[in-house]
């Protein structure tokens, strides 16, 4: 019996390549990976022709699917390339490490540890400072362990097995003198968080490299005579038969390890979370410069010529974008490329170098087009798919149907799709996407629709994270089916709700995403009957009549979601005078907000009944005394707007709100609630400006400093040309007297001419 462990960079294109000259010379009669062995009854999907990387293994706590782990692929991956290798010549293969039932209970105890604990953690992470990589990068005499692995592993070719000999024996090395692990686990059998800390440090690293071991044997045991384990270069020389610990010194670092219970799936994956690391801790920078130099030298091209090709495809990418990158610039890119790379000692061209000489000759030194070939080429924009036959969560398979008759395909990019939905087709996104944001799947955000006064055009800002996946096994324990596991999670939010514009909400989006509303109206209506305030029932006001809004392009019933706005707007409007006296700053804020809501929400509806029912409200609030200012001006200001309100009677009452006798900070509060939103009323109204105008004149100098911050605050929210208009009204110095020299009778003339010529009939 013989083992050979080939180590390798996760994710090393060079290293795949390797690996598979390695295995086609060793020829195994079982070949083990690093990785959790729970994956190992779902490898044969990976020779699937419907597996598509980049894919990744998901592991996740059943009970708790948030406590997951993932084990990227890519094509250009060694353990995609190993594990297919084994798959497509009929040789067993597992994957093997510490399982992932123990991992994620390890991780548990360490994220459950109190705080006081943190201190430790820091010392526990801060004590592993060796990065081997890193160590032979500096004796090789690189201040890069990224670009020395590159030069001496990836962009070389000869022999593989040779190759991972030196590289086993370099870290063999470098572990020479490795202290001994702390235990991970205490005397009283529970995990030491300190020791567990550091995901890649010692203790865990000890633990790992048994399991490892315990494989090993095991396929020994079961009669296989040539064993490869394909694992990260730093445990290669650990697995070595030749210098292991006894399978006795193994167990007892194993022994009393905590469990939880596990489920295993493939999720498809993208090339930009193959930038992050995740599950053995690896990622890279660049993987779409990896998978081109894996393509390209798995077609026989050398390494210049991958650079040459490389270039070929920045330059087509900048043409895209309008450039000019002629095929002549290319080669004199290419030339640039290569002589960098012996100018700075390296046997082939690298990313830097290529990235270099395209910004000097293909990009005319302009860094900006560079970084759309860096996010579409650098990174790539791939996303993988895993075969129907995967195991997943029933809910994931529902998702999946949905989305193939939706039309609607996952993409690593944002996108923004706009849906119409009077057309069966948009509705039918539109529900599905509600129903996923029910459901706490952040796939799409709302986006913009645009300049449309329509209820039919909605938008969609659409990124598939695969992450996500975690988010469906997570939703997954409310129903098998996308509707049913949204209703149930419509229904459970609705008992948890506390607040009458929390359950508001929910009708809204039982709407949007067409869901039963019967239950969470009457679960609003009982509560509204209950409820005498006013702030709760004002926030319930906007999210019930964006329900009577749109529910007519959805066609959806609203009749009973509209009984419910009418008696939660009457309860609103006479509880509302009351409320607004005798407030706090934070309070009258608070109020204020809600106003604006509701105001919004019947604003939306054409009910002249309820919008009076509403102004009168409003008229009662600015009537009462030691309603704070804030919100009596905001309430002055809505009339106002609506032509509920004599302008004239907005003047005396601003007049006598900013006048010498009232406090500033009230007049101020006042001012700050009727201009909220909207300033161009002071720029056409010459009176009121005027108003405005004396009394910040006429404050007292030892009050102004007190003051500035709140007018400063009321008029930054005004955009740049309102206040630049508002200054130069006030420069003037003569809106009142312009406005007081108007004769009618001198323009009377002028003004019959002006209706003549735009087809009015003269008076």
């Amino acid at each position: 019996m013989s083992v050979r462990a080939f180590g390798i960079r996760h994710h090393g294109p060079g290293s795949a390549l390797s690996v598979s000259a390695a295995l086609d010379r060793y020829d195994p009669t079982f070949v083990l990976v690093e990785g959790p062995p729970e994956l190992t009854p779902i490898l044969p999907l990976l020779a699937d022709e419907e597996m598509v990387p980049p894919v990744a293994g998901l592991v996740y706590a059943v009970d708790a699917p948030r406590r997951a782990a993932f084990y990227p692929l890519a094509e250009f991956s060694p353990e995609w390339v190993a594990t297919r290798w084994a798959l497509t010549r009929g040789v067993d293969v597992a994957w093997a490490d510490l399982p992932a039932a123990q991992s994620l209970a390890i991780q548990t105890a360490v994220d459950d540890a109190t705080t006081t604990d943190a201190g430790a953690f820091v010392t526990a992470r801060a004590s592993r400072v060796t990065d081997p990589i890193g160590e032979l990068a500096r004796t090789a005499g690189y201040d890069d362990a990224e670009r020395w692995w590159e030069d001496a592993v990836e962009h070389r070719s000869g022999d593989a097995s040779a190759q991972f000999d030196a590289v086993r024996e370099a870290i063999a090395e470098l572990r020479r003198d490795e202290p001994a692990p702390a235990p991970l686990m205490t005397e009283g059998k529970t995990v030491d968080v300190t020791a567990a800390a550091d995901p890649t440090g010692p203790s865990l690293t000890a633990v790992r490299e048994a399991a490892m071991r315990n494989a090993v044997r095991a396929a020994a045991k079961a009669g296989h005579e040539r064993i490869a384990f394909v694992c990260g270069a730093w445990h290669a020389p650990a697995v070595d038969p030749s210098s292991a610990p006894s399978a006795a010194a193994d167990n007892r670092l194993l022994r009393g390890l905590p469990k939880t219970k596990v489920a295993a799936a493939w999720a498809p994956w993208t090339a930009t979370r193959l930038s992050q690391r995740s599950g053995y801790g690896a990622g890279v920078s660049s993987p779409g410069w990896y998978r081109h130099l894996f393509v390209s030298r798995l077609t026989g091209d050398g390494a210049d010529d991958a650079a040459s090709s490389w270039l070929v495809r920045v330059a087509r990418e900048l043409r895209v974008q309008g450039m000019t990158a002629s095929p002549a610039s290319v080669v004199d890119a290419a030339r640039l490329a290569r002589t960098l790379a012996t100018i700075r000692g390296r046997p082939h061209p690298g990313l830097s170098e290529l990235d270099d000489a395209a910004l000097a000759v293909l990009a005319d030194g302009d860094r900006l087009p560079l970084t759309l070939v860096h996010r579409d080429l650098v990174v790539g924009s791939d996303i993988g798919a895993v075969p129907d036959a995967a195991p997943m969560v029933p809910l994931a398979a529902d998702l999946q149907r949905h989305q193939k008759r939706c039309r609607l395909k996952p993409a690593a990019h944002s996108q923004t799709v706009t849906l119409d939905l009077r057309t069966d087709s948009g509705r039918a996104r539109s529900t599905l996407l509600h129903r996923l944001v029910v459901l706490g799947v952040d796939w799409g955000e709302p986006a913009d629709a645009g300049r449309t006064t329509g209820t039919f055009k909605e938008a969609w800002t659409l990124a598939w994270d695969p992450g996500l996946a975690v988010s469906v096994v997570e939703a997954a324990v409310y129903g098998t089916t996308v509707v049913d596991a949204a209703t149930a999670r419509v229904a459970a939010a609705a008992e948890e709700a506390t607040t009458l514009g929390e359950l508001s909400t929910l009708v809204d989006r039982c709407m949007t995403a067409d869901l039963p509303t019967h239950d969470v109206v009457r679960v609003l209506a009982d509560r509204a009957a209950a409820h005498s305030d006013a702030p709760e029932l004002l926030g319930a006001i906007e999210p019930l009549a964006r329900v009577c809004r749109y529910g007519t392009v959805r066609k959806v019933d609203t009749s009973r979601v509209r009984a419910v706005l009418d008696e939660v707007t009457v309860r609103a409007g006479i509880g509302l005078p009351s409320a607004a006296v005798a407030l706090s700053e934070e309070a009258a804020a608070t109020l204020r907000a809600a106003v604006d809501s509701a105001h919004r929400g019947l604003m939306m509806l054409d009910d002249p009944l309820l919008a009076d029912r509403w102004f009168t409200a409003l008229h009662e609030v600015t009537g009462r005394a030691r309603v704070p200012g804030v919100l009596a001006g905001r309430a002055v200001r809505i009339l106002l707007d609506a032509d509920r309100i004599d302008r004239d009677e907005v003047e005396r009452r601003m007049s006598r709100e900013l006048s010498r006798a009232s406090d500033p900070v009230d007049a101020a509060a006042w001012l700050d609630g009727f201009l909220s939103g909207d300033a161009m009323i002071l720029v056409h109204d010459a009176a009121l400006l005027d108003v405005v105008d004396r009394w910040v004149a006429g404050v007292a100098a030892e009050t102004f400093d007190d003051l500035l911050p709140l007018l400063r605050r009321t008029f930054s929210a005004f955009s740049t040309a309102e206040r630049r208009s508002i200054g130069r009204a006030v420069a003037r110095g003569d809106a009142t007297e312009s406005a007081a020299a108007f004769d009618a009778d001198r323009a009377g003339p002028a003004m019959a001419a002006v209706a003549r010529l735009v087809g009015w009939e003269s008076a």
